[in-house]
């Protein structure tokens, strides 16, 4: 196996694991640790009451797109455990004494797959949100949705 198909592979795995977070802060942290599950479910409240802030929403419908994305990121919490597995396991493999292309590309298909089961889901949630919302209120709400950073300001 060449350099160039290493970076390859090494390129196709980062671009999946940004696609399968994108638009969801991760149940554990960089360093190991893990958010707290109810702070996570509060912060899923506050980000809704604030791409919702300005608009005619009612109480009833922010409750209904707070309970349609806490259970997505509830459901798509193993994905991220299968993630990080298979980050793992495509680091060893890299690492081995011996390049075994398939069991490389194997992975890489793998991570693909959670990447796609995670972009369905999250679509799915954002689409039911999206329903619950009339075209003013859906406009406003993912317009400051798209708009969140993670992480802390810089400068």
């Amino acid at each position: 196996m060449t350099n160039l198909s290493i970076k390859t592979v090494m390129a196709a795995l980062l671009a999946g694991s940004l696609a399968a977070t994108a638009g969801m802060p991760a149940f554990a942290r960089a360093d190991g640790g893990s958010v707290d599950p109810a702070k996570f479910q509060q912060g899923i409240e506050k980000r809704v009451d604030k791409a919702l802030n300005g608009t005619d929403a009612t109480q009833d419908q922010k409750k209904q797109i707070v309970g349609i994305l806490q259970a997505a990121f509830a459901d798509m919490k193993p994905l991220h455990a299968q993630r990080t597995e298979n980050r793992a396991a495509m680091r060893a493999a890299l690492e081995a004494p011996t390049i075994d292309p398939a069991k490389i590309e194997q992975i890489r298909a793998d991570q693909m797959k959670i990447a796609d089961a995670s972009s369905k889901r999250f679509t799915k949630a954002l689409t039911d949100a999206g329903n619950v919302l009339n075209a003013n209120q859906r406009q406003a709400f993912f317009k400051t949705w798209s708009d969140h950073t993670h992480g802390p300001k810089k400068g």
